[in-house]
């Protein structure tokens, strides 16, 4: 096996020296140097399996065991730089690594959309760490440091080496239908410093962290998943605005960024070509005018936005002469390589280029010491994933976004013993907020309002509301993604209206959602806890019974009665 070989190769010599060792820290000085690892791989390699360096593999283990097994065909027959990773649990997964890492030649790079830690694809068995848009209401970005750390520790003890995280999009659209709540917000300079803690947090414990999506998707309100968006943006509004991000962050040392499929004629007036595969955008704009050197990857390449132009593979090869150094999830990435070979015969695309993208891959694996690779253990797996230390600094994060808007007033008053009801909209049944204020209170009443509510069990609810000294009127966004828009009939919406200058609202959705509920703004008091996670319930529960003084502000505007970094 070439792996083994490659162990051989670096014991016999020094394939790094004193100063490359200390340059490590400096990921994109490191990818761009020579390493003697990566050129006696590289010279085992037959063109076409360098070609295949450069894609990564769509891989589950919650689709069954062929599922698995095909994709194990594909690497052992096509040699593939890696694999992205979707869902399944973490015992397969780590068993599916193991199997998969002993067919390839090369170590697999695997990389994994985490933006908010395993648990946005393993959610039933690892942690979930708050949404970005939540993160942009801490004012500690320390915390948010930390948590880069904690999913560097996930990513290595699960064996994978490379996030698509963060965000850094400006979340400039409220109706954005991709972006919201992954956003930090709608503000550049907070965007940039959130992204910059989480980024660093994550490669100073060891994991590639990726940048998105470059240039920029916050101003979108088609899904590129679906279909291709176009920005009519100027050239310098994107430089001023959504490019912000990713220039600053470049500066800083970014190892990665991820390029979105849109279409963008002030930066490329070729007709329906996504920025994806653009090369005056990938190469002219960032490589040579932001003078980024670290790795490029494309968005996923079997999404709309990309082949609906540019069908048949023809995107592929578009996407290595566009200056891309790794593909996401071709959709045949055997036909793939084979136009790639067949471009660069062609003269479409130069092999020297290609050549040198293939070592910044290798080097990258190097960096991340894949070249002593070591089969991952499973042993108290679910254990380390879910260590106290994370799930502590889970409930300092909710407790450090949870905003109050207007007034503190009604929380400085509130008071365990007075006769107190708990209006719950969006739940049919007690959630952690519901049983944490029921267990706090000496004199609680409980009511569940959903759109089957009749008009008249409505009417009766909110004549003996009132008739209590205080009401905390939560409104729970159940969805699995929180959308700007809250679904709520008329009906409801009028006793929202009717009992919210009596109440702390407390609102576990979309901060942008708050523009749907009308008259809302009279409340005297409203709390923001951006999710419906149990972590943001308890903090939220934990605010209201002054347990701790909160400090959260708002990260987007959302009308004229709250805007940007409203929060006492």
């Amino acid at each position: 096996m070439l792996k083994k070989l490659a162990l051989v190769v670096v014991a016999l010599t020094s394939s790094i020296s004193f100063s490359q060792a200390q340059d490590k820290k400096d990921f994109v000085k490191y990818i761009n140097s020579p390493h003697t690892w990566v050129d006696s791989v590289f010279n085992t390699l037959t063109p076409k399996e360098r070609i295949a360096q450069l894609f990564l593999v769509r891989a589950h283990t919650n689709l069954g065991q062929r599922y698995i097994d095909s994709v194990a065909q594909v690497i052992k027959n096509e040699q593939l730089g890696g694999l992205v990773v979707f869902q399944g649990g973490p015992v397969r997964h780590v068993d599916m690594f193991n199997k998969y890492q002993q067919l390839s030649k090369v170590p697999l790079l695997i990389t994994f959309d985490g933006e908010w830690g395993l648990g946005m694809r393993l959610p039933d068995s690892t942690l979930s760490y708050p949404y970005q848009m939540t993160l942009g209401a801490v004012q500690n970005d320390q915390l948010i440091y930390q948590m880069g750390q904690e999913v560097a520790k996930d990513f290595h003890r699960i064996g994978m080496h490379f996030n698509f995280a963060p965000v850094v999009d400006i979340n400039n659209n409220p109706k954005n239908p991709v972006i919201g709540f992954r956003s930090f917000g709608d503000n550049k300079e907070n965007v940039t410093r959130k992204a910059k803690a989480y980024m660093d947090g994550m490669m100073n414990g060891g994991i590639i962290s990726s940048l998105k999506h470059f240039p920029g998707h916050g101003d979108t309100d088609v899904d590129s998943h679906h279909d291709l968006p176009q920005l009519t943006f100027s050239k310098d509004r994107l430089e001023a605005l959504e490019m912000f991000p990713f220039k600053e962050l470049i500066k800083a040392g970014a190892p990665a960024i991820m390029v979105a499929h849109m279409n963008i004629p002030s930066l490329d007036p070729a007709p329906n070509i996504p920025s994806s595969i653009s090369r005056p955008i990938v190469t002219g704009i960032l490589r040579e005018e932001l003078g980024f050197r670290g790795l490029t990857v494309t968005d996923a390449m079997d999404m709309n936005g990309v082949k609906k132009f540019f069908p048949n593979g023809e995107a592929d090869v578009m996407a290595i002469i566009a200056g891309h150094d790794l593909l996401e999830i071709s959709e045949n990435s055997n036909r793939a390589i084979d136009l790639v070979l067949q471009a660069i015969q062609e003269g479409r695309i130069n092999q020297a280029d290609v050549d040198a993208r293939v070592k910044k891959v290798l080097a990258s694996k190097l960096w991340l010491g894949l070249d002593h690779y070591k089969d991952v253990n499973t042993t108290n797996l679910y254990g380390e994933l879910n260590r106290t230390s994370a799930k502590q600094l889970i409930d300092q994060l909710a407790e450090a976004s949870v905003t109050v808007l207007k007034s503190t007033d009604k929380i400085k008053v509130f008071k365990k013993s007075e006769k107190t009801a708990i209006v719950n909209i969006g739940l049919k049944s007690p959630a952690a907020f519901q049983q944490i204020m029921a267990d706090a209170l000496s004199d609680e009443t409980q009511y569940y309002i959903s759109d089957e509510t009749s008009k008249d069990e409505l009417k009766k609810i909110i004549k003996e509301v009132k008739r209590n000294k205080q009401i905390i009127l939560a409104i729970h966004d159940t969805r699995s993604r929180p959308r700007p828009q809250f679904p709520i009939n008329e009906e409801v919406q009028n006793l929202v209206k009717k009992l919210a200058k009596k109440s702390i609202v407390t609102f576990f959705t979309n901060p942008y959602a708050m523009d749907g509920f009308k008259g809302v703004q009279k409340s005297k008091t409203i709390l923001v806890a951006y999710q419906n996670d149990e972590f943001m319930q308890r903090a939220a529960a934990k605010a209201i019974l002054g347990q701790y003084v909160t400090t959260g502000k708002l990260p987007v505007t959302i009308n004229k009665h709250f805007k940007y970094a409203a929060g006492k």
